[in-house]
């Protein structure tokens, strides 16, 4: 027979997996989100498609990217690895107790914030001091965007049965 401390720690771990997976599924919805947002950004503004995510797998792991088009391609793979990983923040913040809009806004501060010092610290991106406001606000809108799809998505399978 299990003893109690035993059965809770089970349903810790349990809670734990629960969390990790229900998060990483709101990633990859947030990540969807986010992608939609910026395609439909890039059709308004004519920018092309950002090279950061390559650029900054590059410096982190000391290579080069073989051509263009596979420059594309793997930038597209690690946007999507990269945000649908950061479903697991939210998932733990739902660990923590917070729920809807309070998680979803400690989770956009989290990313956007992790954003703000890892890119300008690698130098695939300028401070965002020096970024412009138009620049700014497409980039909170961006992340707005996942964030806010990220908790629907989390809350809603997530919500009490």
């Amino acid at each position: 027979m299990k003893s109690c401390s035993h059965r809770k720690q089970e349903s810790a771990f349990a809670a734990l997996g629960t969390a990790i997976g229900v998060g990483l599924l709101a990633g990859l919805a947030g990540t969807a989100a986010i992608t939609i947002s910026q395609m439909i950004e890039m059709k308004i503004t004519k920018r092309p498609p950002s090279k950061t995510p390559v650029e900054a797998a590059s410096k982190v792991l000391d290579v080069d990217a073989v051509s263009e088009e596979k420059e594309q391609k793997v930038s597209q793979e690690i946007h999507w690895a990269y945000g649908t990983t950061w479903g697991v923040a939210r998932g733990l913040l739902g660990l923590t107790g917070l729920k809807g809009w309070t998680a979803t806004l400690a989770h956009f501060a989290s990313i956007w914030g992790a954003s703000l010092v890892m890119l300008p610290g690698l130098k695939v991106a300028p401070p965002v001091t020096e970024e412009d406001p138009k620049t700014i606000g497409i980039d909170v809108l961006h992340h707005a965007v996942y964030a806010i799809a990220a908790g629907l998505v989390y809350d809603a399978i997530e919500k009490p049965r």
